[in-house]
C-alpha cells in the first residue's frame, strides 16, 4: 500500500510540474512550442496510396502488422481557456486479421498503453499510474464485432465503413461504434480508425488542477499497416 501512495503522489506532484511549467510559458506558448502540433487522425495520415498489386484472391487469408504501425489517444486540455489537442502515440501494437477477397471477417487490435507516450513525460507518467493502472491493465484491445464488407471494385481508393465493435481499456469492456478506413497500397494494406470514447465509463482519471483541465471525452486512434502473414 505504500509503494502504491508513494507512486499516487509522485504522479500527483508531475501532473502539478507540468500545469506549472503551462502558466510559466502561457497557455499559447505551451500549446505551441511545449506540446508542439497534434499528430494527424489516422484516417487522414494514409500517406501516399501506391498502386496495389494483390488481386481479389490474393486479397483473402490472414495479415500481419507492419514496422509503421502506431496506435494511441487524443485528447483536449483546457489550459486557461486556450485549447490545447494532446496526441500520443505508440509502436508496440499487434493485430490479427482475417480477410476473404470482399470482406473483413476479423479483426483484434492489440496496443501496448504502458508504452504510450506524448512529448511531456510528467503528462505520460500520470498515464500509466494514475489515469490507467498499467501494472494491472497494461493491454488496450478493440475487435470487431462483425465483417467488415469492402468493395473490391473501389480498393484503388480508400474506404470507410461505420464498424461495431467492443473497446476494452483498464479492465472495463464496452460496444462502441467506430469509423473504419480500409485501403490497399502496394503488395499490403493499410487498417486505420478513431474510437470515441467518455473517458469515466473506462474508470479512467483525467486530472482537472483548475488552471488546466482533461475535458472528459477523447479518442483511441490506430493505423495499421498490414502486411500478408505466411501461410
Amino acid at each position: 500500500m505504500r509503494t502504491r501512495n508513494v507512486v499516487i503522489i509522485s504522479a500527483a506532484t508531475l501532473v502539478v510540474a507540468l500545469g506549472a511549467t503551462a502558466l510559466i510559458a502561457g497557455p499559447t506558448l505551451y500549446r505551441d512550442l511545449v506540446v508542439g502540433p497534434a499528430a494527424a487522425a489516422p484516417t487522414e495520415d494514409l500517406g501516399v496510396l501506391k498502386p496495389s498489386t494483390l488481386s481479389g484472391e490474393q486479397l483473402a487469408g490472414s495479415w500481419k502488422t507492419g514496422s509503421s504501425s502506431y496506435a494511441g489517444y487524443r485528447v483536449k486540455e483546457v489550459l486557461n481557456g486556450t485549447d490545447v489537442t494532446v496526441t500520443g502515440r505508440t509502436s508496440k501494437v499487434d493485430a490479427a486479421i482475417s480477410t476473404t477477397s470482399d470482406t473483413v471477417k476479423s479483426a483484434e487490435i492489440s496496443v501496448d498503453v504502458a508504452s504510450i507516450a506524448t512529448t511531456e513525460a510528467a503528462r505520460d507518467e500520470y498515464f500509466r499510474t494514475t489515469a490507467i493502472d498499467t501494472s494491472k491493465f497494461p493491454k488496450a484491445t478493440f475487435t470487431i464485432a462483425e465483417p467488415l464488407k469492402i468493395d473490391p471494385s473501389s480498393l484503388a481508393t480508400s474506404q470507410t465503413v461505420q464498424t461495431k465493435g467492443t473497446l476494452s481499456i483498464n479492465g472495463v469492456t464496452k460496444e462502441v461504434t467506430a469509423p473504419v478506413t480500409f485501403a490497399l497500397s502496394g503488395d499490403g494494406a493499410i487498417l486505420a480508425g478513431s474510437v470515441p470514447i467518455t473517458f469515466a465509463d473506462y474508470s479512467v482519471t483525467a486530472p482537472d488542477l483548475g488552471f488546466v483541465k482533461v475535458e472528459p471525452k477523447g479518442s483511441i486512434e490506430f493505423s495499421l499497416a498490414l502486411q500478408k502473414a505466411a501461410r
